[in-house]
């Protein structure tokens, strides 16, 4: 599903992706994108920040509430702030205007690949009935209620999960579960750690599963 109030880039995105085999739904405004998205519950949205009617932040956090499915932001802001706020609120990626279309299309196929990718593994893990955490079927239950990380959240902590003390730097974490075309900031890392942190850890201050190795990177340990 894409959301932008231009229809020239709504037409342009909407021709490439279905010459490259995906269906493709349209909303130029908040109100119609929600309305669709509880409607037809698309696979992925690629969502523009500015609309009339709203703010792209405010659909995605509506979105969030309810899904993880992936979200792609569409923003003419290029300021390290902003973008961070966009993951803090559960973007997965974004892509700066202008842009072009195959970089669209790359971070599209990518990111649906590391989700897609999240269904395949299988990896159950328990610590003392706080954390429960499968990965084949992408459900993570903290004192049994199931928590909801984004698509990307999920990807990285499979990652450390699959490789319990096993310490990888940032760089890594970005190669191995942001995919090579990733080219934001490696700080973005932190945000994701974070925000995993805030929905699985007892005190996201004092974690004791996604461990920080200072100027180094992190490691999930089975409670330190």
């Amino acid at each position: 599903m894409i959301v932008d109030d231009e229809e020239k880039t709504i037409e342009v995105l909407k021709a490439y992706l279905m010459i490259n085999g995906y269906d493709v739904l349209e909303a130029y405004n908040g109100k119609d994108a929600i309305e669709l998205f509880e409607r037809v519950s698309p696979s992925l949205v690629i969502l523009d920040l500015m609309l009339p009617d709203t703010m792209g932040e405010e659909i995605c956090k509506l979105i969030r509430k309810k899904s993880r499915i992936p979200i792609i932001m569409l923003t003419a802001k290029t300021e390290e702030f902003d973008l961070i706020n966009g993951l803090n609120i559960g973007a997965d990626d974004y892509v700066i205007k202008p842009f072009k279309v195959k970089e669209v299309l790359a971070r599209v196929a990518a990111v649906l690949r590391r989700t897609n990718s999240d269904l395949l593994v299988s990896y159950p893990i328990s610590y003392d009935n706080y954390l429960n955490i499968d990965l084949k079927n992408g459900i993570i239950k903290k004192l049994g209620v199931e928590i909801f990380l984004t698509s990307t959240e999920l990807k990285i902590l499979t990652t450390l999960v699959k490789a319990p003390c096993k310490l990888f730097t940032r760089d890594e974490l970005i190669k191995i579960a942001l995919d090579s075309n990733f080219n934001g900031f490696d700080r973005s890392i932190d945000t994701y750690i974070k925000n995993i942190r805030k929905k699985i850890e007892p005190n996201s201050k004092k974690p004791k599963f996604l461990i920080t190795v200072h100027g180094i990177g992190y490691k999930f340990v089975m409670g330190e």
